[in-house]
């Protein structure tokens, strides 16, 4: 069994300088075993921040995508999520989070429909984040600039992200990319980092990529040494 995150920070086994990176869950239609996996990266790596890329939640009952009529309604799969995310806030009490294009569907419905913001509850409200999540579009943590990636595209999005940035960098978003590639740009080494995803892709929720070319790939990311080192972890199914 993974030792609690708590024990090991007590015991001084986990090092600021060493990141966690997790992929888009899309809860409730995270895949099983993806909390247990990034748990054990984490112990493994000795990450003792965490840093969540963003669609945390799916929203599968109000997204723009088809839905399914076999489906949660929208608060059915609210009161899931729910559920779900218990898990991950007890897993994980200290957390960076970027938000990504499925955690603002609220926003997008409403502007849909013509409601001003005011009729709505901020992102950390509605899902009652703990005070240890901090949320934002962004962050950079030892140099390396983590975002969500929201209309990025290609096989190479996270290369391409490190070079608009000038320093290493960090994205999701795009569930069938896992991978590190390193540059030498004008300010020195840098990397960029695609960590895949963390969904079931056998759920409803994803049929929409039933027919696409390039398959979900579950892992995260670890940055090491103050942001100077990148791995991906590619989660067997």
């Amino acid at each position: 069994m993974t030792e609690s995150i708590s024990s090991l920070r007590i015991k001084g086994k986990l090092r600021p300088e060493n990141v966690l990176y997790v992929g888009c869950t899309h809860i409730p239609f995270e895949h099983k075993h993806y909390l247990e996996f990034c748990k054990e990266i984490q112990s493994r790596c000795k990450c003792d921040q965490v840093v969540h890329l963003g669609d945390l939640v799916d929203n599968h009952s109000i997204s723009y995508h088809e839905h399914d009529p076999n489906g949660w309604a929208p608060l059915t799969e609210m009161e899931e999520t729910d559920k779900h995310l218990e898990k991950w806030f007890k897993a994980f009490p200290n957390l960076y989070l970027c938000r990504g294009n499925h955690d603002l569907l609220v926003d997008r419905k409403g502007k849909t429909v013509g409601l001003p913001r005011r009729c709505f509850q901020k992102f950390r409200d509605i899902w009652n984040l703990p005070k240890g999540w901090i949320d934002g579009f962004e962050f950079t943590i030892h140099g390396v600039r983590s975002i969500h990636g929201t209309k990025r595209s290609g096989k190479l999005a996270h290369v391409n992200l490190a070079i608009e940035s000038m320093s290493s960098a960090v994205m999701a978003h795009l569930h069938s990319n896992l991978g590190v590639n390193y540059l030498s740009q004008s300010g020195g080494e840098t990397f960029g980092m695609a960590i895949g995803c963390g969904v079931d892709q056998e759920k409803y929720a994803f049929a929409y990529g039933v027919d696409s070319r390039y398959k979900n790939v579950v892992g995260c990311g670890v940055t090491t040494d103050n942001g100077k080192n990148a791995q991906v972890f590619p989660m067997r199914l």
